[in-house]
């Protein structure tokens, strides 16, 4: 039996907490919570800086429990400190409508600071929250004021190490040298399956050596005077990150479960917890008993959060005093507010200009809105001449040769914290995660980008962004088969259909320039997550001289009516292929067919209109209707209609000139004009319109009816 000092009972109690709030669920894991309750205590109530009567304190501590699948410690901590999360949810653990579901989620759970449970999520969105807090810390603080001067924690299994994403975002934050960000590895030697050493034998810590972190072993996981002397020489590592590799077990106190893969991700048992009680000294087997001396220690964090935060907001109200002019700045950063000439300088073109790419258009656009928006900052995987996404003389966030964060850094071209560009590497993964870490830190307006087909490899991440409501910014060009040379394995298919099936993400995929201006109008303003879809080939400024209500944000609009009254067809398009169908339009005119032409650069934002304003766009009575997009036609069935035909490709792309490829597959002007000739019933009339040499009619893989 376990000598019950107050810290061991406190520890107890977390670990107790946590195995009843599994039992009494019959479901979940209770085998992280039980061994890294000894860590997770001392950094909660000897380091963390928190205010748990406001967990929107700017100047908290980030805690991130990456090893999602241990939420039951999370949930215990934050109720026994004092968050606003009562002792019956708790008991509602993994229930339908409760506070503490199955892993923790952003904005669903008061305290939760991001969304985990995918492996090495929480990982990279640390590294992300670090580069947010050393950003803001170069760029705001000044000698004898720091208004920003926090630590990023971080609690992460042998999975997290495991997983991909986790050494991209390691490798990243090692480069950058972010001494703010300190992880503790519970290092249990157990995963699901059994025990790690099956197919985890390489040193962990070597690794992190190699990426420039500063590593330190902890033998004994319910050491807590080492483990807070690791986390303190932790916090002097201002030039590298920290790994703390704390050895501990598995369901620790569980007679039979201890260091058994079945504590894992199962409940003890109704006997097995009975006799973990009495093992570890417990005085009752009733559940969810708090001792009251336990509860009082935690308790502790709610006075000493509110004087942490009252003598910060005294020194940024000196701050503000003695710099007026980046205190006006930063006011706005704490609370999400644009600046009020945010939109200032967008740019704006005329159908005569010349035909320009819309990912060119969004680099200008982006550009224009960096100049009024300060914390707009962001970065490319490697392809910033690829995706026009650099920020012109604002800077590289690179770490100084003489300083870290929170130094004042140069901008201008010189390398510091303060810079706005930041070089992700060709490390997708990580670069998707880390976003998401920065939006969720907040302060900053973060985007990220690259070519459309590697959104495959941030899928996890970006379906995050929209289960967390995230503002997210995810750049994407190179957006069809009209990428050419490079091929099928660089030309997206498949990916647009399955992004729009995200709930909560706005995909928008413009058509011209200042429809591409219009989505980083709306993105900026918007509370959510937005993907742009941007085009490598160049497309025509659209004239919009005759356009009902051109609007981005609602999602679709007609962008040229039909001559005479009630049109015959609509004709709807996104991205590069919009001017196919303006072309089109002029096409029918010669066959006395009167069209309407439709651009869509957002199923998510028209779907959200009212069903008048969608009617008065697509009406139901108009029932011929031609889609096309050089994207899968999936999902397009919805706005084509029973009796409307779909172009688009259902295989994979080819290698030739972009122009040639869309050719080939039948994105052209005579393949629309002789689509919607056929839904008129003009057989012969669209035969002319595209016959062999357009050779759209016989190799249009994805043209059909809905």
């Amino acid at each position: 039996m376990h000598t019950q000092t107050l810290e061991n009972l406190c520890i107890n109690t977390i670990r107790i907490l946590s195995a009843d709030a599994v039992q009494n669920a019959n479901s979940g894991h209770p085998g992280l919570p039980m061994g890294a309750a000894a860590m997770a205590y001392a950094l909660w109530t000897r380091f963390l800086k928190h205010n748990p009567r406001d967990p929107h304190w700017f100047d908290r501590d980030r805690f991130v429990l990456s090893a999602g699948h241990g939420s039951m410690l999370l949930y215990s901590l934050l109720h026994l400190t004092g968050y606003d999360l009562p002792l019956e949810q708790l008991k509602r653990f993994r229930q339908w409508g409760s506070q503490t579901p199955g892993h923790p989620e952003r904005g669903h759970t008061v305290g939760v600071e991001v969304a985990t449970g995918p492996l090495g999520q929480g990982f990279g969105n640390a590294v992300g929250m670090a580069i947010a807090e050393a950003w803001l810390a170069a760029r705001y603080n000044r000698p004898e004021h720091k208004i920003v001067d926090h630590y990023t924690y971080a609690i992460c299994g042998d999975g997290d190490l495991m997983e991909g994403i986790t050494q991209e975002a390691a490798s990243l934050a090692g480069h950058l040298r972010l001494g703010k960000l300190i992880c503790l590895y519970d290092r249990n030697h157990i995963s699901l399956s059994g025990a790690t050493d099956m197919t985890f034998t390489e040193d962990v810590a070597r690794r992190f050596d190699a990426y420039g972190w500063h590593t330190r072993t902890v033998t004994d996981g319910n050491d807590t005077e080492d483990i807070a002397k690791a986390i303190q020489e932790a916090q002097q590592q201002e030039r590298r990150p920290s790994l703390i590799l704390v050895r501990t077990h598995i369901g620790y106190g569980s007679p039979k479960k201890q260091d058994n893969f079945s504590a894992h991700g199962s409940p003890l048992g109704e006997e097995e917890l009975q006799a973990t009680k009495r093992a570890l000294g417990w005085p009752t087997m009733d559940k969810f008993y708090l001792p009251k001396e336990a509860v009082d220690r935690f308790r502790e964090a709610i006075d000493k959060g509110a004087r942490a935060q009252q003598e910060w907001q005294k020194r940024y109200e000196a701050y503000k005093n003695d710099f007026p002019k980046e205190g006006a700045e930063f006011d706005p950063l704490l609370s999400g507010k644009l600046p009020e000439n945010w939109a200032a300088g967008l740019p704006n073109w005329n159908s005569s200009d010349k035909p320009m790419s819309t990912r060119v258009a969004g680099g200008q656009a982006l550009n224009a809105l960096a100049k009024n928006i300060p914390n707009l900052i962001g970065g490319s995987a490697d392809l910033n001449s690829s995706t026009e996404t650099a920020l012109k003389g604002l800077g590289d966030f690179q770490p100084s040769e003489a300083g870290g964060a929170g130094t004042l850094g140069a901008v201008g071209g010189e390398w510091s914290y303060a810079g706005r560009n930041l070089a992700f590497g060709v490390r997708e993964h990580a670069m998707g995660a880390a976003v998401n870490g920065m939006a969720a830190h907040g302060g900053v307006l973060p985007f990220s980008a690259t070519f459309l087909v590697f959104s495959d490899y941030m899928k996890p991440a970006i379906r995050l962004a929209a289960l967390s409501g995230l503002k997210s910014f995810f750049v994407f060009t190179h957006d069809s088969v009209g990428v050419g040379e490079d091929g099928p394995t660089h030309e997206p298919v498949e990916q647009l259909a399955g992004l729009r099936s995200i709930p909560g993400l706005t995909v928008i995929r413009p058509a011209d320039g200042n429809e591409t201006a219009e989505a980083w109008a709306f993105a900026v303003q918007h509370g959510g997550p937005t993907l742009f879809a941007l085009t490598r080939q160049d497309v025509p400024h659209l004239d919009r001289g005759n356009a009902k209500d051109p609007s981005v944000a609602k999602g679709a609009y007609i962008l040229s009516e039909a001559e005479g009254g009630t049109p015959e067809v609509i004709l709807i398009g996104t991205g590069s292929e919009v001017a196919l169908c303006v072309k089109a339009q002029e096409k029918l005119k010669g066959y006395g067919v009167s069209a309407r032409v439709v651009s869509m650069p957002s199923w998510d934002l028209f779907a959200d209109q009212d069903e008048a304003y969608r009617d008065s766009v697509l009406p139901k009575a108009i029932k011929r209707r031609v889609t096309i997009e050089a994207a899968s036609t999936f999902g397009w069935h919805r706005w084509a209609r029973d009796e409307g035909t779909m172009i688009g490709i259902d295989r994979f792309g080819a290698s030739a000139p972009g122009q040639e490829l869309m050719k080939q597959f039948g994105f052209t002007a005579e393949h629309v004009t002789s689509a919607a000739l056929r839904l008129l019933g003009r057989n012969d009339e669209a035969g002319k319109e595209c016959g062999p040499e357009t050779a759209c009619a016989a190799t249009a893989p994805g043209e059909g009816h809905a």
